[in-house]
């Protein structure tokens, strides 16, 4: 099935796509089903199949960045928040001590968590911060 821009927003339209972590529909999830604990804090976070529609969607109304934007985060789900951070710091210019942090921590994406598009930002990164002179500066 191809999503189109008139599915957007899919909470709305096409409702019947989405599912929480856990496999439940999005009507499951009420403020009774969090109270009760029917529904807990993961049937909350966003999901990687929710995050590839949004992309397909934004593709369909002719904005690939954004596409791949969502793309690149639905690889980022399961990933530990703590990393997460810890690569974003690296991205920051003049954080990485070099090259090789940023391809070891690209290598990481890719083999511990399956997140291939992610590693390969990282390592285009590492390509233009080593032109560019971006890495930690020595005093």
């Amino acid at each position: 099935m191809k999503l189109a821009v008139a599915d957007y927003p899919l909470s709305e339209k096409r409702a019947d796509l989405i599912r929480t972590r856990t496999g439940k529909a999005l009507s499951e999830i009420t403020v009774a089903a969090l109270k009760s604990g029917a529904a807990t804090m993961d049937d909350l976070r966003i999901t990687r199949d929710s995050l590839l529609l949004q992309a397909e969607i934004a593709e369909a109304a002719g904005r690939p960045r954004l596409g791949a934007n969502f793309r690149r985060a639905a690889d980022m789900v399961d990933v530990p928040q703590d990393f997460l951070l810890q690569a974003y710091e690296l991205l920051r210019p003049g954080r990485a001590k070099n090259k090789a942090q940023l391809l070891d921590t690209a290598r990481v994406f890719r083999e511990t968590y399956k997140a291939e598009r992610v590693a390969a930002f990282l390592e285009e990164a590492a390509e233009v911060y080593e032109r560019r002179g971006l890495f930690q500066f020595r005093y």
